[in-house]
């Protein structure tokens, strides 16, 4: 279980990159990507979808170009951890990614501003001790949906109000 919350953390953090820069303008509709223009190497990478390449939407088109050139550039060893990265989401049953997309889209339509809290809050946890992190997870999941408003509101009131007595847990 700590295995699959690891890996969890690891595709949110990897497909939630683009979100820790600055809000982009709306992106304009891609245009069509033609084979040829790829790079030799971003065909090699790309080569089992060069027979459907052309019946493929524009954006798919371009996602995959845009893909190929990131990991074109990437060092060899952010490559291997990519890859094992993509082998445990592989490993993870439907169900559960089907989920990680779910809360993924919620965390996309989310305001920037309530996104970054999120991340805070992610990198505030990640960084207890793994001892407070399963204190905390039991807790939660132990809690009542109208228990864990409360803690929430508890939690954003402090962060309001920094000099507010904390309650000893």
């Amino acid at each position: 279980m700590k295995n699959i919350r690891s890996v969890v953390a690891i595709v949110l953090l990897a497909l939630a990159a683009p979100a820790f820069a600055q809000a982009p303008a709306p992106p304009a509709p891609a245009a069509p990507v033609a084979w040829a223009s790829l790079s030799v190497e971003q065909q090699r990478l790309l080569a089992p979808y060069s027979a459907q390449w052309q019946g493929m939407p524009a954006e798919r088109q371009a996602a995959l170009a845009r893909g190929s050139q990131r990991w074109l550039a990437m060092p060899p060893d952010q490559r291997a951890a990519a890859r094992e990265r993509f082998q445990q989401w592989r490993a993870l049953p439907p169900e559960r990614r089907a989920l990680l997309r779910e809360r993924l889209e919620r965390f996309r339509a989310l305001p920037p501003e309530r996104q970054r809290e999120v991340r805070e809050n992610f990198h505030r946890f990640q960084s207890l001790p793994p001892e407070r992190r399963a204190m905390l997870r039991q807790r939660w999941q132990r809690a009542t949906p109208a228990e864990r408003q409360r803690m929430l509101d508890r939690t954003r009131a402090r962060r309001a109000h920094p000099m507010m007595e904390r309650r000893k847990d």
